[in-house]
């Protein structure tokens, strides 16, 4: 081999790190393509049933609307009024279903403060230390003492779709969105489970902001 000369074989992995530490590809790649999609989580509240019994009358079942992008989730016929400290009303925020073992309100940054409400952004299910709020069915209401959030941006994902990317839970990620508002978010908490299809969850201020619903490219980064 002549002086001053890679060979092919250095190449190649100078080639598989830069790829890896730019797009989180894995050197070992199985084939496998994950199928991105961005969809913007619009305010909703997760129940318990005793919740529900309450609201709704007791023995009472959500019913489904629609089946959301993961399969184990739906959004529910049902709805409820929510009131804040300032006594301003927010009405028909959708349940999704099924019954959790918490009660949780996410909201976006423009809702909580129309209602009055400092809310903290959380992963969803950590509520404790968070505000509560005031909430209203057809047959009672409840008031409860915390789980008022904004839901972190995150990124839920399968066990093949982390190993593509080469992150693990609790990682972070960004997502570049491509539209008439370029807009890059950053932070996107990963999560996992083998159960669930790809599929990144923003709040309706950050899909607005970047026009989601007109992008023509949405790209997933490790920073």
């Amino acid at each position: 081999m002549s002086a001053g000369v890679i060979a092919r074989d250095q190449v190649e992995r100078l080639v598989r790190q830069s790829l890896e530490r730019s797009f989180g590809t894995s050197s070992q790649s199985t084939g496998h393509k994950p199928n991105l999609v961005v969809n913007i989580s619009a305010r909703h509240c997760h129940l318990n049933q005793a919740a529900v019994d309450i609201l709704f009358g007791p023995g009472y079942k959500l019913t489904a609307m629609k089946k959301l992008y993961q399969d184990t989730d739906f959004a529910a016929n049902e709805t409820v009024s929510i009131v804040g400290p300032r006594q301003r009303l927010l009405p028909n925020v959708r349940i999704l279903g099924p019954c959790r073992d918490f009660n949780q309100l996410e909201l976006a940054f423009t809702d909580a403060i129309s209602l009055g409400i400092d809310a903290p952004v959380r992963m969803s299910g950590n509520i404790s230390g968070t505000p509560g709020c005031l909430m209203v069915g057809p047959k009672g209401s409840i008031e409860l003492p915390e789980g008022v959030i904004r839901a972190e941006r995150h990124v839920h994902m399968s066990d093949k779709d982390a190993a593509y990317y080469g992150v693990k839970a609790g990682d972070r990620m960004n997502l570049r969105i491509e539209s008439d508002c370029p807009t890059t978010l950053e932070g996107l908490l990963v999560r996992i489970n083998p159960s669930w299809k790809m599929e990144v969850h923003i709040d309706t201020d950050e899909g607005n902001a970047s026009n989601l619903s007109n992008a023509h490219k949405v790209t997933l980064v490790k920073p």
